[in-house]
């Protein structure tokens, strides 16, 4: 009830609670809800073109309602066919400048009183996801190894257009991709809506997927200018490893 203070305009009038039991509750919809212009009516699917209301997925806005959704950067910014275009459309600029003033209020003191920060905690996955991430990675350096020995054996096929060294490091490339997408999906599905770098990447804030996945599952290879890292110093890539290892540690 606090940030309903902090609400442009407020007529004093709490609206009727979203949950009844166990205890009367208000919801962040309900509140953000007061700052949209009645005169806003928007729905956006999900990337997948479907809505998922019971996962919060997609949005959906009526008459000013917040009905299902998050609030991301792309509902929200300078995007065409966001809220602040309607708005700007609907009630002129002055309309855009007081929706936008009445959600920085509204966030700044939400802010103010619960803050927001990413732990060590957010970043640790339970024991089975690191047990199916090691999976994916023991499944994909076996196939680097196979790749190794045919290319050690001259058994492996150069692709169109590459010799057979460039088409091993793109097969190598492409397995250790792999690694690391299937393990960043195995540990996003593991993770909670309620994980601040969940909250974070799917508002469009900071972050993104493949940050999350890098965090709490794996680095990943990595790639400098389309190559894996090349050798800098005498057939190696530091004088840690031995002389021509192709490894994906090694490189």
């Amino acid at each position: 009830m606090n940030c309903m203070l902090w609400v442009p305009n407020w007529d004093g009038v709490i609206p009727q609670p979203a949950i009844y039991k166990p205890r009367p509750r208000w919801t962040g919809k309900q509140l953000i809800s007061m700052v949209i212009p009645k005169e806003v009516s928007l729905f956006n699917g999900t990337d997948s073109g479907e809505n998922a209301p019971l996962k919060d997925e997609g949005l959906l806005i009526q008459a000013g309602q917040l009905m299902y959704g998050l609030l991301t950067k792309k509902n929200i910014g300078a995007a065409a066919g966001g809220i602040v275009h309607i708005s700007y459309n609907e009630l002129g600029p002055e309309g855009a400048m007081a929706f936008l003033n009445g959600v920085q209020q509204v966030v700044t003191y939400w802010l103010l009183n619960n803050g927001h920060s990413i732990g060590i905690g957010d970043t640790i996955p339970d024991a089975a996801t690191i047990a199916k991430v090691q999976v994916h990675i023991d499944e994909e350096k076996a196939e680097v190894a196979r790749l190794t020995a045919m290319a050690t054996a001259n058994e492996l096929e150069a692709l169109p257009g590459m010799n057979v060294r460039a088409t091993f490091e793109n097969k190598v490339s492409m397995a250790l991709n792999q690694a690391r997408d299937k393990a960043g999906t195995t540990t996003q599905k593991s993770l909670k809506d309620s994980n601040n770098a969940v909250t974070m990447a799917s508002s469009g804030s900071k972050g993104s997927s493949i940050n999350i996945s890098q965090m709490t599952a794996l680095v990943g290879q990595q790639i400098v200018e389309g190559k894996r890292i090349p050798f800098g110093f005498k057939y190696r890539t530091l004088p840690h490893f031995t002389k021509d290892d192709y490894s994906p540690e090694a490189r």
